[in-house]
This record gives C-alpha cells, structure tokens and sequence, in this order.
C-alpha cells in the first residue's frame, strides 16, 4: 500500500486592501499572505479499486469539519485524479493544527496539501504551475498553501508574488471558537466603508520594505486590514483583545483577514508568552498559539511504498 504525507501551513494576513464590490460581485484584493508554523498534515493513501473518496479527520474541532465533497480536500482528489487520468480511490486522513473557523486557510492548506500528496500518490506528473491551476480552481487561498513564506496576493488574492522576508517573526493568535461569516463581513464593509476604486501592492510599500529589512518593529507599524473595522462592528468584543495585545508591547496587532483572529507580533519569543499571559489571564480567547513566520509551503514529508503510474 503508498501512503504519502504531506504537511501544509496556515496562513496570517499581514495586510488586507479591499477594494469597492465589483460588478462581477467580487472584491479586488491586495493581500500580503505570510505561512506561520500551524500545520496541517494530510496523508492519502491507496484504497481498494472502486471505494471512491472517504475522509477522516482528528484534532481540536475535527468534529466540525466536513468528511464529504465539501471538504477542499476531496475536491482536490477530483481534480488530480481527472488529470492523472486515474480512478479517485484513497482515503484522506487530516490531522488539524491550524484553529477551525479561525481564518487562517486551515482548510485551504488542507486542499494543497491533498494536490501535492495526491500528486506523488498516482506518479501524476503535474508540474508546480499545474498544482497551482488546480489550487486555484479550489478557492482564492489555496495557491498560497502551495508556496508558504511570505507573498503578495492579487485578483482574488489567488495570484502571487514571492515577497522578500529577512524577518523571523514571533507570532500570538487568539482564536474564537464562535466563528464570523466572511460574507457577512464583506456585506458589513461594503455597506459602511465601500472601499476605494482601485488598491495596489504600492499601498503597502512600507510593510514590504521592513519585511526586506528584516526590521520587526516597522512590520508591526504596517500591519493593515481594511475589514477590521467591519469585523468589529459585528464583533465589538474584539476590540479588547486588540487593546490588550496593545497594553502588552506588542509591536502590531489586528484582525487577521475577516477574522475572528485576532494577531499580534512580540518581538521575540518571552514578549509572544507575555501577550498569551494576558489574554488567557483575561478570558478573551478560546485558544491562544504561538508561531513563528516565514515557513515554507506544503511539502511532502513522507512517501512509502512503490510509486504508480497512471
């Protein structure tokens, strides 16, 4: 029997630009995307001929986590097994790390990491631009599974460019169990904010210039999201944990993506325990993680049994 093992990150946005709702109903974005060390680990492995796709998943809040078509990572089986020409027959086991419902693309990291470990599963062949076709048939954060460290998102957020990080940043996430709806966020900042016309990776000229320098303190200076203030409007509470974050020296602190994630940068790893200290000690997350970032993007860590060729 082959069983590949693939490991995947999540994600934190170090900067979210949204601009005015397009006729398309979609929102240009320009994002900077930076892969922490929440993993997920994804292993596929061969099943009888005809048994189809099955899913099974462990970890914190597996209990809430689709094991049907739904899951990105069924959907990444499909779309492997159709180019590879092969009957899509193996069994998906995901094990959590990334935070559920935290918007930190746990899910996403699992669909790139299913197309990577599927890929070697049946010998596919596909080439890394041909992975990141399919990552992006499957959703807008899904590319960036693929690539991990440090980029720039455009379009929908699903186009990249690698951006330069000489930083090794200290990361602390409080992280909600009760989740927010993307759709109602985006509906919340469209109808109290409705962003510019236009948003351009220049906008974020300062975050990507101390991210080269490799200097903390100004990443955290220009952190940015122009949904939190819509976030907060639908979760207010949040607003204490960004001012605790504050109150603790944290470098930067904001809500990552639509939320309910809450992200501050410590300077080093005693300043990241420190910001997790007062939080847990206030009650004001469900779960707290420390992580560090850059790291890389979905790779395969094991691969056992004899390679099949389509």
């Amino acid at each position: 029997m082959t069983r590949v093992h693939v490991r995947a990150p999540g994600k934190v946005n170090l900067s979210l630009r949204v601009a005015a709702l397009q006729d398309d109903g979609y929102h240009p974005l320009v994002t900077t995307f930076q892969a922490v060390s929440l993993f997920e680990d994804v292993e596929v492995g061969d099943t009888e001929p005809g048994a189809g796709i099955s899913i099974s998943v462990t970890g914190p809040h597996a209990d809430v986590v689709p094991t049907d078509s739904s899951n990105l990572a069924w959907q990444a089986a499909e779309l492997v097994a159709a180019a590879a020409g092969v009957d899509p027959d193996v069994h998906i086991e995901i094990t959590k790390g990334v935070p559920v419902g935290g918007g930190m693309a746990g899910g996403s990291a699992d669909g790139a990491a299913t197309l990577v470990a599927c890929n070697a599963l049946w010998s596919a062949g596909l080439s890394q631009t041909d992975l990141s076709d399919l990552a992006a048939r499957l959703g807008s954060d899904v590319p960036f599974g693929l690539v991990g460290n440090t980029a720039v998102g455009t379009g929908r957020g699903h186009l990249l460019t690698p951006a330069m990080s000489r930083a090794d940043l200290h990361w602390v996430f409080a992280v909600r169990d009760e989740g927010l709806s993307t759709g109602a966020v985006y509906r919340a900042y469209d109808e109290h904010v409705g962003g510019p016309a236009h948003v351009s990776p220049d906008d974020d000229a300062a975050l990507l210039s101390a991210l080269r320098s490799g200097d903390a303190a100004a990443v955290g200076a220009a952190l940015h999201n122009d949904l939190q203030a819509a976030s907060l409007a639908l979760a207010p509470h949040l607003r204490r944990t960004l001012e605790l974050a504050t109150e603790a020296g944290a470098l930067g602190a904001l809500i990552s993506g639509s939320g309910p994630t809450v992200a501050a940068l410590a300077g080093d790893l005693r300043h990241a325990h420190a910001i997790a200290a007062a939080w847990n000690a206030a009650g004001v997350a469900d779960q707290v993680h420390l992580a560090t970032g850059p790291v890389h993007g979905a790779r395969i860590v094991t691969h056992v049994g004899p390679e099949r060729h389509p």
